[in-house]
């Protein structure tokens, strides 16, 4: 590849003048453009040195690949004189420029407080969930289990302070994810969480009885009476507090030098919060977060069954845009406070739509026969719907031949619409699929089954009816790289780069990985954190961000390795490198090290991809192990089957 060529078209085709500024991550130009019509699309699609493009979250993308990308980007600069960025600063020059979707970044963000919290949710769920069993009337009898077996009632409260921890301090979790997420000391937002919920302060859930009842303590502060109220449950003011202790923590470090900082920051950000807060933001935040939950239970309480049915019949397509990422603040304010709101309507309605996701993509499992690489991914993923995680069977199945997404829509529609009827609400957190009945009460489980079932028959014998004269024909014979699946085949052995789970490409949420643009291969999602050579060869690509790997082998392959998505924006923080650009190495030697847990606080999926990114050189790129695979570093995972010789070109030779 000429750089300076490849980098000179694109600046033709980009326009220099439309250009804001650029960086690039282990395989793509990414840069913030003016405006996106003003590039000459066709002459990137054309170009044969470029794999691929795509605009997302304010950032046009062009693939250039491992090796090549770094010296495009660096002839790229010279011949634009673009502004250069990090990648992480590219994502903030695009939020500034407006090219960020402001419903979405709010969605990001609330995802980014969230997600890291969801085990501890999950947790807490499932234990109450557990303590439903076993304090619930009704389920195994006229009695509960510890009416039946007093014996267990120790038990039984253990469990249920279990389950009522992660929620009765909630925000102090929140205070954590929300300060780390802008930026402050997640020390500090522990404790301001903790302020919120001082047993000394009328605890959360009594605030609305002491206020209507004139017994609600007050401060008196020169003549201004502060209520002495506690946020226990609650999510919006937190995540207020969070915001401004983290911009206070901010503006004194920036102001105050050495000892003088390390001193008073701390105390002076921890002080003004307080008072903002019981005074102005956390009376405030209440009111706008249990206005939120009012309206969505006066929307249910209002349209009854129709409410349900038509959330059900747009859930997953929420789920798309990722507008679901905001849900588990609205369902955690609607269990805090289920003594009014009688639970959370989102569980059920999610449950019922993660069966029908599911049920359709067992549908095409067995519309696909012959097609060995849809059968694994289809049924592999439905049963991941089954449990609640939709993302791999929409994303990888129902999406790709659109009928059976959209055939689910409709069967989660109708299901969910009988979930209302019975008027099921959850009373916990939990897995929203088939075993989603842990959470609901037990007088409505029956409700609950009948409608997973109506969700899941409905589904797929719809799909399946219509799949059968509109499933669009696959040719095995011409299949290639990855869609072939097979233990033994001839060919050149690619190893396993870390241990852990197999994912089939397709499911990985990158569209650059899962599309094929940077060629053939597989992810694995690691338990370990070392990341040894997949065969014998030179290391070509070595990051200075230590996410990423390249390498040719000895026999022609072009590798990449690349750790995590999107953790080019670490910089190199939780990522060590034993390797330099040029060192020859021997397979399973170590090439580096990453911390998964910096990793995922950091907010990014720690998914290993191993790619062939010279495919186009080999017939096919097969995958040794099928999606969901248990493997060991040094396993065979891929094998490179060269493409055959032309016999005429055998006879010439």
């Amino acid at each position: 590849m000429n750089h300076k060529e490849v980098a000179k078209r694109i600046a033709e085709a980009v326009n220099t003048d439309n250009i804001i500024a650029a960086a690039h991550c282990a395989t793509r130009l990414r840069l913030v453009v003016k405006n996106v019509k003003d590039i000459d699309q066709e002459a990137l699609d054309n170009d044969p040195d470029l794999k691929g493009t795509f605009n997302a979250n304010g950032q046009y993308q062009i693939i250039v690949g491992p090796g090549d990308v770094n010296r495009v980007y660096d002839e790229f600069v010279k011949i634009t004189g673009a502004k250069q960025a990090t990648p992480d600063d590219l994502k903030k020059i695009a939020a500034e420029s407006g090219k960020n979707n402001p419903v979405m970044a709010l969605i990001k963000v609330l995802s980014d407080i969230f997600v890291p919290l969801i085990p501890a949710l999950v947790a807490g769920g499932l234990l109450m969930a557990l303590n439903n069993i076993l304090t619930g009337e009704g389920m195994f009898g006229a009695k509960s289990l510890v009416q039946m077996y007093p014996q267990i009632t120790g038990m039984a409260e253990m469990v249920n302070l279990m389950a009522s921890a992660p929620f009765a301090f909630l925000p102090i979790l929140i205070g954590i994810t929300a300060t780390r997420r802008f930026g402050g000391s997640e020390i500090l937002g522990a404790a301001a969480g903790m302020m919120l919920v001082m047993p000394s302060l009328v605890n959360g859930y009594s605030v609305a009885e002491a206020v209507a009842t004139g017994k609600m303590p007050t401060w008196d502060l020169f003549g201004l009476h502060v209520a002495q109220a506690g946020y226990q449950g609650q999510v919006l003011p937190v995540i207020g507090v969070a915001f401004i202790l983290a911009n206070l923590e901010k503006f004194f470090h920036k102001h105050l030098k050495g000892a003088v900082d390390f001193t008073f920051t701390p105390m002076f950000s921890i002080l003004i919060t307080g008072f903002l807060t019981f005074i102005v933001v956390g009376p405030v935040l209440r009111i706008v977060s249990n206005g939120i939950t009012d309206g969505l239970t006066w929307l249910v309480t209002t349209f009854g069954f129709i409410g349900y049915g038509v959330f059900g019949s747009f859930y997953s397509a929420i789920v798309i845009t990722g507008l679901h990422q905001s849900f588990p603040a609205i369902e955690t304010q609607l269990l805090a406070d289920i003594a009014k709101t009688g639970g959370d309507f989102i569980f059920p309605i999610a449950a019922a739509s993660n069966v029908a996701q599911g049920a359709a993509t067992f549908a095409i499992y067995f519309l696909s026969k012959g097609d060995e690489k849809m059968r694994a991914l289809s049924s592999s993923s439905g049963v991941s719907a089954m449990l609640g995680i939709t993302e791999p069977a929409m994303f990888g199945v129902n999406l790709k031949y659109k009928f059976p997404f959209f055939i689910a829509l409709g069967a989660a529609g109708i299901s969910s619409l009988v979930m209302g009827l019975f008027q099921i609400m959850s009373v916990s957190l939990g897995p929203a699929g088939l075993i989603g009945f842990i959470a609901i009460p037990a007088n409505k489980w029956i409700g609950f089954f009948i409608s997973v079932i109506i969700s899941f028959v409905i589904a797929f014998v719809v799909t399946y009816v219509y799949g059968k004269s509109h499933m669009p024909q696959t040719n095995h014979l011409n299949t290639v790289s990855n869609d072939v699946v097979m233990e033994n085949v001839d060919g050149l052995a690619v190893n396993a780069p870390v241990s852990g789970t197999t994912i089939n490409l397709s499911q990985v949420n990158d569209e650059v990985f899962s599309s094929g643009m940077m060629g053939d291969g597989i992810a694995i999602e690691p338990n370990d954190n070392v990341v040894y050579a997949p065969a014998d060869g030179e290391i070509t690509v070595a990051y200075e961000t230590k996410h990423a790997y390249g390498m040719t082998t000895v026999d022609g392959l072009e590798i990449l390795i690349h750790i995590g998505l999107d953790t080019v924006n670490m910089e190199g923080k939780g990522f060590e490198s034993f390797v330099k650009q040029g060192q020859t190495v021997s397979k399973g030697d170590k090439l580096g090290s990453f911390d998964p847990e910096q990793i995922k606080a950091a907010g990014y999926p720690v998914t290993t991809m191993l790619i062939i990114t010279n495919t186009a050189n080999f017939d096919k790129i097969v995958e040794n192990q099928v999606s969901g695979t248990a493997i060991k570093q040094g396993d065979t995972v891929l094998t490179a089957v060269p493409q055959t010789q032309p016999e005429s070109a055998i006879a010439e030779g």
